[in-house]
């Protein structure tokens, strides 16, 4: 895929800019440690079959559904969130670029406007973006608490951009669900050797290395 027609790209972060994904699906494991094996495997699937959901859903959905219990006030949810950002942020940092992202990005920032739009918490994911020295080559950097589908909308009304001149890369089923609902194009990363999430039609890559040919 030419990268050449777009007048702009919104990237998922986590396993399309960084390969983050397993560092944070085993910090939802360990979260949940104290409730035992089948506890943490349960956990770490529906993170996975979940990917670009906001970790706060996950958190209510884990409360409710998979211990059974009353729904988590706000002081347990903020707990639950720092002991999450604790596990994942140094590690998210200081983790491997996915293949060909580093300089995809550098080389489209010259030329077009670029985006993020991810489930991880906004502040959280600013602190990442610029401790991996990205910061500049964003012209907005977005997050949960604000659903995925909102964030793209948002995207292209602040920014007066056409849908049909934009593309997002994801990794997720809610990244091209997202993408589906906002008319804009999409592109599924899908790391070898993981399950495809994406319906049949959809294109997908093994990484970010072959759009910049």
């Amino acid at each position: 895929m030419k990268t050449a027609f777009w007048q702009a790209i919104i990237f998922d972060f986590d396993g399309v800019v960084v390969e983050s994904g397993e560092i944070k699906t085993q910090a939802f494991a360990n979260l949940y440690r104290d409730h035992g094996e089948t506890v943490m495997s349960a956990v770490a699937r529906y993170h996975v079959l979940h990917g670009g959901m906001s970790r706060y859903q996950k958190f209510r959905y884990f409360q409710e559904t998979l211990l059974e219990k009353p729904p988590l006030t706000a002081e347990e949810e903020q707990h639950l969130d720092r002991r999450f950002s604790q596990l994942v942020l140094e590690a998210v940092i200081a983790s491997d670029p996915v293949p060909g992202a580093a300089e995809l990005i550098r080389k489209e920032a010259e030329r077009i406007p670029l985006f993020v739009a991810s489930g991880t918490p906004e502040a959280e994911l600013n602190t990442i973006v610029s401790r991996r020295g990205l910061a500049s080559y964003f012209t907005a950097v977005r997050g949960s608490p604000t659903p995925k589908q909102k964030l793209i909308a948002d995207i292209l009304s602040a920014h007066a951009l056409l849908p049909e001149r934009v593309l997002m890369i994801g990794d997720a089923l809610i990244d091209y669900q997202s993408a589906y609902v906002n008319n804009i194009a999409f592109l599924g990363r899908v790391r070898p050797g993981d399950e495809n999430p994406f319906p049949p039609h959809v294109d997908v890559i093994p990484d970010l290395s072959q759009l910049l040919t």
